[in-house]
């Protein structure tokens, strides 16, 4: 196979990305010219059985705060929304338990880098708890255990040369700014300014790779469209008031930090948005058009403000929340709308999109029914099913199709003109157990479709993220369901972590950058042939 050019994009991709332990004396900036100088694109030969990534793409893996610290009511933390949630309401969790403890990686935090350093990554993306920082929310009150634990884990990543890729707002909204409303407050986006200022002057120096917000679409249309936390139930309604105002505080902080912290451009700010991908039901055109709706309001809805040219939210969701409000009887559209100076704020407010894909869905017109409730489902018109030939995880809402991703990369490509990509989340969750043959299954099928969207299809993608690390508790499912490359032992009072032979597979990818050939000899993970 030819050699790929080096397109221009390489030269603008994230640098802190490269694993420094490549870069021995030559210098990490050098480094970085000499990869993009000499061939960044590094493909099978017509020899060789192997599927490699170019030498300058990155692995990583991921964690967030609320799911692994534990650590709640200790060192000055305030009380979280996921904290309040979880202790009133056990019964709503699927195991009715809590991240009181989680995988206690607050005070196991060295261990977990070593497990890190272990898996050969170059980097880790992890979220900071904005109630860990500012225990009321506010900028006035500083927990100084908290800045230390997270300069402590910045600290131990770089004796390990790991990188940190650090997400500001993982769905641990302070309580005490839940109590005025949370994203359905506009003062909220002035707040997580302050926060974010608290953050970029005492970790900015060290940390050049930043996440704002972490799935706005989750946090907003489950947690006050639907149940998860603060379990809203506001379909609809509240639910594009919270985006309206998280979109907003991204676009502030991006441009404040380029402004007041990043002045020689050294420094990455992104937002992580995920998406299914949404497959026609069939080749019809009614299909076909139901499946475009629904990824312009799965995805669209926060992509299309930072990502697009025009700005704004798509034209499709404006139109259509726009109408179904009037016939509801409402004198104004539910759907917020920006400001010209707002529009702008927000457009090209991004140097990367981060990207969790996890599976896809089909998708069919619904039947067109407008009830007198206000719905984000109902807005978007659509219904979405499964195929039952796609092989199962343990996750209800997670099907095993890898060329979605592919797919999906292609649509992030045509729609908002090819942006840097780096894939923050991608996983599965199985049975209990070390040896998962099919979570290396998963995240072999996975990889080969971002490679042949890269190499393929030239999308630019610089980086691949597993989640997680290991076990840990996953929102309203509790303990219940397994992503991580680790087991949690959580009958022992360590909370042991075990690694799985996915881990030994991770690391190999990562070190190494290829893939084996699957026509070649099975490959053996320690001491367990991996078909």
């Amino acid at each position: 196979m030819l050699l790929l050019l080096v397109s221009e994009a390489i030269s603008l991709s994230l640098l802190w990305l490269v694993p420094q332990r490549a870069v021995g004396k030559m210098g990490y900036w050098c480094a970085v010219l000499a990869v993009v100088g000499v061939g960044a694109y590094v493909n099978a030969s017509p020899k060789s059985a192997k599927i490699c990534f170019r030498k300058d793409f990155a692995f990583g893996v991921a964690t967030a705060a609320y799911q692994i610290e534990g650590a709640w009511n200790i060192s000055g933390k305030g009380e979280s929304i996921w904290d309040r949630y979880t202790h009133e309401h056990p019964d709503w969790v699927f195991d009715h338990k809590n991240a009181d403890v989680a995988t206690d990686s607050y005070h196991k935090y060295k261990e977990d880098v070593k497990l890190i350093g272990d898996l050969g990554v170059s980097y880790y993306r992890f979220s900071i708890s904005w109630s860990r920082i500012l225990p009321t929310g506010l900028s006035n009150q500083i927990n100084e255990d908290g800045l230390r634990y997270y300069k402590d884990l910045i600290t131990e990543l770089h004796q390990k040369d790991v990188q940190a890729l650090i997400t500001m707002y993982h769905w641990d909204l302070p309580q005490s700014l839940q109590d005025l409303g949370g994203w359905t407050n506009p003062i909220m986006a002035e707040y997580f300014v302050d926060y974010a200022r608290v953050l970029f002057r005492h970790f900015g120096d060290h940390v050049r790779a930043w996440v704002t917000f972490n799935e706005p679409l989750s946090f907003c249309q489950e947690g006050y469209g639907g149940q998860d936390a603060p379990g809203r139930r506001a379909s609809g309604v509240e639910d594009y008031m919270c985006a309206h105002t998280v979109l907003r505080a991204h676009g502030m902080v991006y441009r404040m930090y380029k402004e007041e912290f990043d002045r020689n451009n050294q420094g990455y700010i992104g937002i992580a948005l995920d998406m299914p991908w949404m497959e026609p039901y069939t080749t019809s055109s009614v299909d076909k058009v139901a499946a475009e709706t629904a990824r312009q309001f799965l995805f669209g809805w926060f992509a299309n403000p930072i990502f697009s040219k025009r700005g704004g939210y798509p034209p499709i969701m404006r139109r259509r929340i726009d109408v179904i409000s009037k016939r509801q009887g409402f004198f104004r559209s539910r759907l917020p709308t920006f400001t010209k100076e707002e529009v702008d704020m927000i457009r090209g407010s991004y140097d990367f999109l981060g990207l969790n894909h996890y599976t896809t869905n089909l998708v069919k017109p619904g039947d067109g029914r407008i009830t007198a409730k206000p719905s984000f489902y109902n807005d978007m018109g659509v219904k979405l099913i499964v195929s039952p030939e796609w092989p199962k995880s343990n996750s209800s809402w997670l099907r095993i199709v890898p060329w979605g991703l592919r797919k999906t990369l292609n649509w992030i490509r045509h729609t908002y003109d090819n942006p840097s990509v780096v894939i923050t989340e991608n996983g599965v969750s199985f049975e209990k157990g070390l040896k998962d043959r099919k979570r290396i299954n998963y995240i072999d099928s996975y990889l080969r479709s971002v490679h042949a969207a890269i190499y393929k299809d030239n999308c630019d993608v610089i980086a691949y993220t597993y989640w997680t690390l290991m076990d840990n508790f996953e929102w309203m499912r509790g303990f219940s369901e397994r992503f991580g490359l680790y087991e949690t032992n959580y009958s022992t009072p360590d909370l042991k972590r075990i690694p799985r032979l996915s881990a030994s597979y991770f690391e190999r990818v990562a070190r190494t950058g290829c893939l084996d050939d699957h026509s070649s000899s099975p490959r053996n993970y320690d001491g367990m042939v991996i078909l």
